[in-house]
């Protein structure tokens, strides 16, 4: 399996990091792809990649939810560490109008730039959407320049799936809101072809049943993968081939 949303580096891990890698890889993933979010925690991610190599490969972006009056400071950090390294993606980038929509046009601004940077160096983007589907769309549209990528924690119908396989080479991307009960995502996964789809665990956050309320870590994709399988009535060993097949071919694993 390869969980590609999962932010090994945050402090949550501090504690257990070692027994916490062990239990992933004892679980079946492969590898797995760290989203990045701003500057102050680039240099966790990177020295997570550094102490596992094969195994835990960094993205390098600016989330929505850290735009605020330093935003031109942060995209140009994004800008001047882009050749530090391989990332496998531009990302965690998009827009987030849930908490606030103080810095909208900013957003908007950051995330178009990031598209664009992605598109410009044939990397893929990792997208967060949270309360701004129109607004997502609307870039998208901004741009207008060959994209692929991921659709993090998409939890949306699967009408919201045709358009975004409409706007690019996407990918959704389904993690553990997936197995909570009476989740509405699961009547989309059931029509979404399992080509398109990724598993991941947006580790710490979106713990899978049936540890919900607890610390989520990348050893509970299998859950994910486990609910798709049931979900759409085929064996897991399909869902995880199929699924690792799929990310491997957006990140590019092989080809590096």
């Amino acid at each position: 399996m390869i969980d590609t949303h999962s932010h090994i580096y945050d402090e949550a891990y501090k504690e257990d990091f070692d027994e916490m890698i062990s239990r992933a890889r004892e679980t079946g993933v492969e590898r797995l792809v760290m989203p990045g979010i701003d500057s102050s925690c680039h240099d966790d991610m990177v020295a997570c990649a550094d102490a596992l190599p094969g195994f835990a490969y960094p993205a390098i972006g600016l989330h929505p939810t850290e735009i605020g009056e330093n935003w031109r400071e942060e995209l140009q950090f994004v800008y001047d560490h882009f050749d530090d390294r391989p990332w496998v993606a531009i990302g965690e980038i998009g827009m987030d109008l849930y908490w606030s929509r103080e810095y909208q046009k900013e957003q908007m601004e950051v995330f178009c730039a990031q598209l664009s940077l992605a598109a410009e160096k044939d990397l893929p983007v990792i997208i967060h959407a949270r309360e701004a589907t129109e607004e997502i769309f609307e870039c998208l549209r901004r741009v207008a320049k060959p994209l692929r990528g991921s659709f993090h924690a998409f939890t949306g119908s699967y009408e919201t799936y045709r358009r975004i396989k409409a706007a690019g080479d996407f990918y959704v991307g389904i993690g553990g809101v997936v197995t909570f009960k009476n989740a509405h995502i699961a009547q989309a996964v059931e029509r979404i072809p399992l080509e398109d789809i990724l598993l991941e665990t947006d580790a710490p956050y979106l713990t899978p049943v049936p540890y919900r309320g607890k610390r989520n870590e990348s050893a509970y994709v299998r859950y994910v993968a486990e609910k798709i399988a049931a979900v759409k009535g085929v064996a897991f060993e399909v869902v995880n081939r199929v699924t690792t097949e799929n990310a491997a071919d957006l990140f590019r694993f092989f080809k590096k």
